[in-house]
């Protein structure tokens, strides 16, 4: 099998989700593991145009967007299955995976887990509570809104593990390191389903660096 690179950042929830649907496939790989200050660099911009992380290589195919590279995975390593095959489901899975990155990552995590945690340990910055106060009510929107479509299932699509368990289970963590995450998920149908991806060896292997593991 060729090689499988992924160029990111330790810690990055992006590069995780990555990492973790690599560890569930048990498909090995090797991480290059990149700073803040590296995202510019030429060397990574030839990879990632717009400069995030990851960016992915398969052999000679390269592809960035986390959300292209875990179905690329699950599409090129079809075992164990991920995508659900039922309609309805595989639905839920892409509108879960896009509350993710068009309201929970930008407006939530990206506010409360940049200012508690990921600011002061890479930058030194004190946090902004006027900016955490701000995220506040679409972080309620976002867990009351996932809390409902989780319902009483194991996982958030369902029976099965999916991708798009595998995506937000390390944005969550993140934010549970987080007095307001903790505070959010307290008693909560969500804390449940955190805890039993936590439990799972993908989530073990691919644990946060020591510095960014917040309160």
């Amino acid at each position: 099998m060729s090689m499988i690179v992924l160029d990111g950042v330790p810690g990055s929830p992006f590069v995780r989700a990555v990492q973790a649907t690599l560890e569930e496939k048990s498909l090995p790989y090797r991480l290059n593991a990149l700073g803040p200050g590296d995202l510019r660099s030429e060397a990574h911009l030839r990879q990632h145009p717009f400069g995030r992380v990851p960016a992915f290589a398969h052999g000679d195919f390269q592809l960035y967007e986390t959300r292209a590279i875990l179905r690329y995975l699950d599409t090129a390593f079809p075992d164990p299955a991920l995508q659900p095959t039922d309609a309805a489901e595989l639905g839920r899975m892409e509108q879960i995976m896009g509350i993710n990155d068009w309201y929970f990552f930008p407006k939530v995590a990206a506010v409360i887990v940049f200012n508690r945690i990921v600011g002061p340990a890479f930058r030194g910055i004190t946090p902004d509570e006027d900016a955490i106060s701000a995220a506040l009510p679409m972080a309620r929107t976002c867990l009351d809104e996932l809390g409902r479509l989780l319902g009483d299932q194991p996982f958030l699509v369902g029976d099965r593990l999916s991708l798009a368990d595998l995506l937000l289970a390390p944005q969550f963590d993140f934010l549970a390191a987080t007095p307001e995450g903790q505070d959010l998920l307290r008693g909560t149908a969500l804390a449940g389903w955190l805890d039993r991806m936590n439990a799972r060896p993908s989530m073990q292997r691919t644990q946060r660096p020591a510095g960014l593991q917040g309160t």
